[in-house]
C-alpha cells in the first residue's frame, strides 16, 4: 500500500491540509498575542474562550448537516465562508485600514467553519478508504500535520509581528485554492436519503442522532480513553511547563546552560522532530504484534513518559523519556484512529466524528485543572495523578479492544473507488 494507491479525495485532502496548516501555523498560534495587545490580557482570554465554545457548538451542527446533506456540500460552504473571512482579516490589517474587532469577528467565523467542515472531512476520509488503508492514511496525515505545524510555527515566530498583512494574504490564497479543490476535484462520498424536513423536525432529528451516538457504549468508552490520553500531551505546555520553569535550575546541556523554560521548548522540538522522522518508518517496520497489543503498550509507555516529565528535573531522564513516549505516540496514533474509523455506522459517521472532536476541548479542560491543582500539590503527587490519568485511559482501551476488533472485523463496506455523485 502506497500513497498513490489512495483515493484521489484522500490525496487532495492530505496535500491541501498540509498547505493550509503550514500557513495557518504562522498566524493562529500568535493570535492570542494580537488580541492581548489590542484588548488587554483579561479580555483576550475571554474572547478566546468564546471562540472555543462557538467551535464546540457548531461542531455538532456540522456533524449533523454532513450526515443529512452530504459531505461535499458542507465542506464547500465552509471553505468558501473561510476564504471570505480570511480576505476580510487581510483587509482589516492593512496599511489603509485596521480593525481588531473585525479581525476577532472573522476569527470566530473561522471557528464556525472548522466546526462545520471538520466532521465532514473526517467522515469523507473514512468513506473512501478501506480498513487496510487506514493505518497508513492516518500515519501520513499525522506526519504531514506535525511537519506543517513545526515549520509554520518557526517561520511565523519571525514574520508575525512585521508581516501580518502578507501572512493573511498568503492564507487567503491558500483558502481560495482549498475551496477550488473541493468544488472541482473532490467527489461526493456519501449520498444521504433525501427527506424534506421542517426546521423543528431537523432539531428533533439532530437530538435523535446524538442520542444514538451517546447510547453507543463502545464509542463513548473509546472517546473517554482518548480524552484521558490526549490530556497527557497538553500537560507539557501546562502543568509540566510551569513546573520546569519553577523547579529546574539552569543545567549544562551540550555547550549551553539551559533553564526550565528552554528545556520545555527543547522537549517540544524533540517530540515534533522525532514524530516527523519516525512516522516515515513506523508503517514499514515489520512485526507480528496485533493492533490491540500495540495500542495498549504504546499507551502505557506514553503515559509513563509524561508522568516522568511531571516529576524529574534531570535533563538526561527528561530527554530520554520524551524519546520513549514519542515512540509510543507514533505507534499509538495510526492504530487508535483506524479503530475509530471502524466504529461509526455509515449513515452517522459525521455525527460520530463531531462527538469525537470534543476530545481536544475536554483534554484541554483536564490540563487546565491540573495547573490549578499543581499550585497546591507537590510534584510527586501531581506526577502520580498524571500517571493515573494515563493508566485509566490505557486500561479502558485494554478492556474494550476485543470488542473493537469485533466491530472492525464486521466492517463489510467495499472500497468506494467511485464515490456516490449526488445530483
Amino acid at each position: 500500500m502506497r500513497f498513490k494507491d489512495f483515493h484521489k479525495n484522500i490525496k487532495i485532502r492530505i496535500i491541501e491540509t498540509f498547505m493550509s496548516r503550514f500557513i495557518g501555523s504562522m498566524i493562529f498560534p500568535f493570535m492570542s498575542i494580537y488580541l492581548a495587545v489590542h484588548f488587554g490580557a483579561k479580555l483576550a482570554g475571554l474572547l478566546l474562550l468564546i471562540n472555543v465554545f462557538v467551535g464546540i457548538g457548531i461542531n455538532f451542527l456540522g456533524g449533523y448537516f454532513a450526515d443529512q446533506f452530504g459531505r461535499k456540500k458542507i465542506m464547500l460552504f465552509a471553505e468558501t465562508l473561510r476564504f471570505l473571512a480570511f480576505l476580510t482579516m487581510m483587509a482589516s490589517n492593512s496599511t489603509w485600514f485596521e480593525s481588531a474587532s473585525i479581525t476577532f469577528a472573522m476569527m470566530t467565523i473561522n471557528s464556525i467553519c472548522w466546526g462545520l467542515a471538520g466532521p465532514a472531512n473526517q467522515a469523507m476520509m473514512i468513506d473512501v478508504s478501506t480498513p487496510s488503508q487506514r493505518k497508513l492514511m492516518y500515519s501520513i496525515t499525522y506526519w504531514a500535520n506535525n511537519l506543517s505545524i513545526a515549520i509554520g510555527g518557526i517561520i511565523g515566530a519571525f514574520l508575525f509581528k512585521d508581516y501580518l498583512f502578507e501572512l493573511f494574504l498568503a492564507l487567503s490564497v491558500a483558502s481560495a485554492v482549498t475551496a477550488s479543490l473541493v468544488a472541482f476535484f473532490i467527489d461526493e462520498s456519501y449520498a444521504p436519503v433525501k427527506a424534506e424536513l421542517t426546521p423543528s423536525q431537523h432539531v428533533r432529528q439532530l437530538f435523535s442522532n446524538y442520542g444514538k451516538v451517546m447510547h453507543d457504549k463502545l464509542f463513548v468508552l473509546f472517546t473517554v480513553a482518548g480524552v484521558l490520553l490526549l490530556s497527557m500531551e497538553f500537560q507539557l505546555t501546562n502543568y509540566i511547563g510551569i513546573r520546569l520553569s519553577e523547579e529546574l535550575h539552569p543545567q549544562r546541556f551540550l555547550f549551553w546552560n539551559i533553564d526550565g523554560v528552554q528545556t520545555m521548548g527543547i522537549l517540544r522540538s524533540e517530540n515534533t522532530i522525532l514524530v516527523v522522522i519516525l512516522m516515515l518508518f513506523v508503517t514499514r517496520i515489520p512485526h507480528t504484534l496485533k493492533d490491540k497489543t500495540v495500542l495498549v503498550w504504546s499507551c502505557f509507555f506514553f503515559s509513563l513518559g509524561y508522568a516522568t516529565l511531571a516529576y524529574s528535573t534531570n535533563l538526561f531522564i527528561l530527554f530520554a523519556m520524551m524519546a520513549i513516549l514519542t515512540i509510543g505516540e507514533v505507534f499509538r496514533v495510526p492504530v487508535e484512529q483506524s479503530y475509530m474509523a471502524a466504529i461509526p455506522p455509515d449513515d452517522a459517521r459525521s455525527s460520530y466524528m463531531a462527538f469525537n472532536g470534543l476530545k481536544f476541548n475536554l483534554s484541554m479542560l483536564i490540563a487546565s485543572v491540573t495547573v490549578s491543582l499543581g499550585a497546591i500539590l507537590p510534584s510527586n503527587i501531581m506526577a502520580l495523578m498524571i500517571l493515573l490519568i494515563g493508566f485509566v485511559g490505557t486500561l479502558i482501551l485494554k478492556i474494550i479492544t476485543p470488542e473493537l476488533d469485533i466491530r472492525r472485523e464486521s466492517v463489510t463496506l467495499e472500497p468506494q473507488n467511485e464515490p456516490v455523485i449526488v445530483g
